[in-house]
């Protein structure tokens, strides 16, 4: 794969995939909007599978888990702006434009379409990204401009840009049902559950009777095969939708644990 990818900011920047395929499972610790030039990606969580390609602008809520399989289109290469509204950045915007957020719970990508308003403003940014010094200010200005558009988008933004909470105690056992397909180092898993690496060993292990590894095995496998034979979907969609990384893994751990080969439900 090959990746290029050129900075305004750290919270700015130009994504480019020129390969066929790059597929991620990642939480995202910053809320993102994204603007799609070219290309498609699939964003999978565990509510809700989403589609975007050429034109479309999203916003991805902070503390999301989600698989992001990105793949080019029309001989174009999947190409995006990329923006962080980081917290620190939020905080110094609400400060001077008061908000009390609902909790909303689960938080949904808001999508936008091609809303010309953010698009003209995602655009103008394209000429800085081919300049070597650019002032720290005229990003900060940009961002601001993004943050004030999507409130006059939809006022119900504030619920989700003015939190900032961090992720409480919940339990783990109705979490981890929830999003076990996605393939986080257990730290992140903790996190998103209110709780330290060893404590999330020692809950888990008390709600499970098992490590998490092998639960996990064992939980993506399941719902590999129910895939694979209630839906008729092909092995290489299933592997990486339900969190294997690569398909010869996923077959070599299907055939293990089934005694057969993931084709063979397709026969």
């Amino acid at each position: 794969m090959e990746y290029k990818a050129k900075y305004i900011t750290e919270d700015i920047k130009l994504s480019c995939y020129d390969d066929n395929f790059f597929k991620s499972d990642i939480m995202f610790e910053h809320h993102m909007l994204v603007w799609f030039i070219s290309g498609e990606t699939k964003i999978v969580q565990a509510d809700a599978t989403y589609y975007f390609g050429k034109g479309d602008i999203f916003l991805i809520p902070r503390n999301q888990l989600a698989t992001i399989i990105n793949y080019p289109k029309d001989l174009q290469p999947h190409k995006t702006v990329v923006m962080h509204l980081t917290v620190e950045r939020l905080r110094h915007f609400y400060a001077s434009h008061p908000s009390k957020p609902q909790t909303m719970r689960p938080q949904q990508i808001y999508s936008f379409n091609h809303h010309p308003l953010l698009e003209s403003c995602l655009a103008s940014l394209i000429p800085y990204f081919d300049m070597k010094n650019l002032p720290e200010d005229i990003a900060s200005l940009k961002i601001t401009e993004a943050i004030s558009i999507l409130r006059t988008i939809d006022r119900s933004v504030d619920n989700v840009l003015a939190n900032f909470e961090e992720p409480g105690k919940i339990d783990l056992a109705e979490f981890m049902e929830k999003n076990f397909m996605f393939n986080m180092p257990l730290e992140k898993f903790g996190y998103l559950t209110g709780r330290s690496l060893t404590t999330f060993k020692r809950d888990f292990s008390k709600a499970f009777n098992n490590t998490p590894q092998r639960w996990l095995t064992q939980k993506r496998l399941e719902l590999a095969h129910y895939h694979l034979k209630e839906k008729k979907k092909k092995p290489v969609d299933v592997c990486y939708e339900v969190g294997f990384e690569n398909l010869s893994h996923f077959s070599f751990a299907f055939k293990k644990h089934f005694g057969y080969a993931p084709t063979k439900l397709l026969e």
